[in-house]
């Protein structure tokens, strides 16, 4: 009785021998979250691009995922803390140069220190062994909003007057076409996007220069240097100018350089555990 119980209150994943769930894939941000000692604020930002490490995911097949994908560990996926999803992005193995591109469909990873977690086929061609990697992510602006346009959850302009139209998609590969959403037109306020499906990303890697980079731990950003020079000077670090985050200038006050993982994550415990919160691996 215990177990039938639980199947019915965890439908969604997928309880019981041979049980599917249904895929229901669409846009979503999500509330913030806290996890290991830090909170989380997913948000809209189409042109992100960071650094830090990433891990093999550790979900399970046939779950479902944050924005309503069936997990695949064979297909190009990951999960990332705060961007909306899905989205597209350029991961780059920054230790030994090797790039591929993944739908990010998850929220994750939970562990402190990781930026990234990354599907069990994405990590293998990356060169990803079991333990952490450090990368470089660069989100793809047209192909992530073009998915938030698509799919259904997305935040709607309200427009005046007129009818809706079906959108298709079609198949270069010859099968045809089938119907993926419904495009508003003048007037139509609420129109309902139905019928998407996803397709898998080609398990593709582009080869580059390694470019390892040192561990820093970052406890915050500012636009002011002399503000980041203030906080520095009162917690023992230093200031690095910051340009990864795409919105001009910024100030970044870091602990390190580390050589290690190791060295870098007990920086960053000692940091949380000073209630610096927002503290994070980054890798330059």
């Amino acid at each position: 009785m215990k177990k039938a119980v639980l199947c019915t209150a965890l439908i969604l994943a997928g309880c019981g021998r041979g049980q599917q769930v249904t895929p229901d894939p669409h846009y979503v941000t999500g509330a913030s979250w806290q996890a290991d000692g830090r909170w989380f604020y997913p948000r809209e930002d189409f042109d992100w691009q960071g650094t830090g490490l990433a891990m093999r995911d550790q979900g399970r097949n046939g779950e479902l995922t944050a924005d309503g994908e069936v997990r695949d560990s064979a297909a190009m996926t990951g999960a990332h803390q705060t961007l909306q999803l899905p989205a597209i992005v350029s991961v780059i193995n920054l230790e030994n140069g090797r790039e591929v591109v993944v739908r990010l469909n998850d929220r994750g990873p939970a562990q402190a220190g990781r930026m990234l977690s990354l599907s069990a086929r994405a990590a293998d061609l990356l060169g990803m062994g079991d333990g952490p990697a450090r990368v470089r992510v660069v989100e793809n602006e047209a192909e992530s909003r073009r998915l938030a346009e698509t799919l259904p959850g997305a935040p709607t302009l309200e427009i005046n007057a007129a009818p809706r139209e079906g959108v298709t998609q079609t198949d270069l590969g010859g099968k045809g076409s089938s119907t993926v959403g419904v495009a508003v037109q003048a007037g139509d306020t609420a129109a309902p996007k139905v019928g998407v499906a996803l397709p898998d990303l080609p398990a593709e890697v582009r080869q580059g220069m390694a470019a390892p980079g040192m561990l820093w731990v970052e406890i915050m950003d500012l636009t002011s240097r002399y503000s980041a020079i203030v906080q520095a000077a009162r917690s023992g670090a230093v200031v690095r100018p910051d340009l990864t985050a795409g919105h001009g200038m910024m100030w970044a006050v870091r602990y390190g350089p580390f050589t290690t993982i190791q060295d870098a994550d007990s920086a960053l415990r000692r940091a949380l555990a000073a209630g610096l919160t927002g503290s994070h691996i980054v890798v330059e």
